[in-house]
């Protein structure tokens, strides 16, 4: 079959002109991820549809929005990377107490533990722990009547109920007369320097009917080293001054608190208070007005560790506090016991009479007090 020939397309020639193509190409930016891609679509030759092919021109890129700068500093990225820091620094704190606490649960008395227990975790149970604190100063003390060797009394001694929703404490006066076991009637101080821990515990449970679950024992040496980690302590209460060791003038500490007026305390300076029995700014004080200023001291503390500041010293603080007591509980058990703490503020009690000998009545008031606070 025959083909007729087509007439031309322009011009009356009957050669079908060439077409033209003009290709205008911008410079690629210089760190553009399609800038390569571009020139080579440019590169590649394309079909017209006539079987001639010519240099392929450039596709159309779909819309993708108006172009802009990257995105800068922004209020949620800020809050991401904040919430990142602080949580890595928690983690941090929480592994060196961890740590920390694990050690010093070593060094705790088999006969202590054995005394010891029966209650759940201190986040959700009740759990009561007996504080003590030895009375025994360090060698070349030049304060009167200190002993440094030996067998050494309880300066301090306090029962705290926490967890379940409890947070309570309750001091009792060194002086107090009860019987202790196998000894007789004496100070309750004493039990500590004739059988160490355990006859304390016996001695407390004895004298109050409150079972104890947990023992913290107070290392004086350690304490200001955890003071000085929370970089001090804000302390408010009555006029006070103290001289521990013999005071400056002999090696030793003196603290002075005016009556009303926040003062900073160092390490050893919120020692010396802690012990202070003989206060120069007030001769009438007795052994009752001690323990109270004992637990203000605790609740100084409280407060300068949940502080901004105390956030900051954080590691410092979570490694340095376990070391500062021995106790028989866990670091897990510990944990939970001072996210405990941290909740509320704690009625605070203090049980005892300046003459030593404390009524049945008033014993039984004040154990009531303690176990329902």
């Amino acid at each position: 079959m025959r083909q007729e020939p087509q007439p031309p397309r322009s011009g009356g020639s009957g050669t079908e002109p060439e077409p033209e193509y003009r290709v205008y190409r911008s410079r690629p930016k210089f760190f553009s991820r399609d800038s390569g891609d571009e020139l080579g679509r440019l590169r590649e030759p394309h079909d017209d549809g006539g079987g001639r092919r010519g240099p392929r021109l450039p596709r159309r890129r779909r819309s993708r929005g108006p172009s802009g700068p990257k995105k800068g500093i922004t209020f949620g990225r800020v809050l991401k990377w904040l919430a990142l820091a602080v949580g890595a620094w928690i983690g941090i704190s929480l592994v060196a107490f961890l740590i920390s606490a694990q050690i010093q649960q070593t060094k705790v008395d088999s006969d202590v533990s054995a005394l010891l227990g029966g209650a759940g975790y201190p986040l959700w149970s009740p759990n009561n722990v007996l504080v003590l604190g030895s009375d025994q100063r360090p060698s070349g003390s030049k304060e009167p009547g200190a002993s440094t060797t030996g067998p050494s009394r309880s300066d301090s001694i306090m029962l705290m109920r926490i967890g379940g929703g409890h947070n309570s404490r309750l001091s009792i006066a060194r002086d107090t007369l009860v019987d202790i076991p196998g000894v007789g009637i004496q100070k309750i101080n004493a039990a500590y320097a004739y059988g160490g821990a355990p006859l304390a515990i016996k001695t407390v449970e004895q004298y109050t009917g409150v079972d104890v679950n947990h023992l913290i024992e107070v290392s004086f040496e350690d304490f200001p080293k955890l003071i000085d980690a929370m970089g001090g302590i804000n302390y408010k209460g009555g006029c006070v001054v103290g001289k521990v060791n013999g005071g400056y003038a002999n090696g030793g500490v003196t603290v002075r608190v005016r009556a009303g007026v926040k003062t900073h305390l160092n390490g050893d300076q919120a020692l010396a208070l802690a012990r202070t029995r003989k206060n120069l700014c007030n001769s009438n004080e007795n052994d009752l007005t001690r323990a109270r200023r004992q637990q203000r001291i605790i609740s100084s503390m409280k407060s300068r560790a949940l502080s901004p500041a105390g956030f900051i010293r954080m590691p410092m603080i979570a490694w340095q506090l376990p070391k500062t007591f021995r106790s028989d509980m866990s670091g897990p058990t510990m944990l939970g016991l001072f996210a405990a703490m941290a909740v509320g503020s704690p009625e605070a009690h203090v049980l005892g009479t300046p003459s030593g000998v404390v009524p049945p009545e008033l014993k039984q008031r004040r154990v009531e007090q303690f176990l329902d606070g």
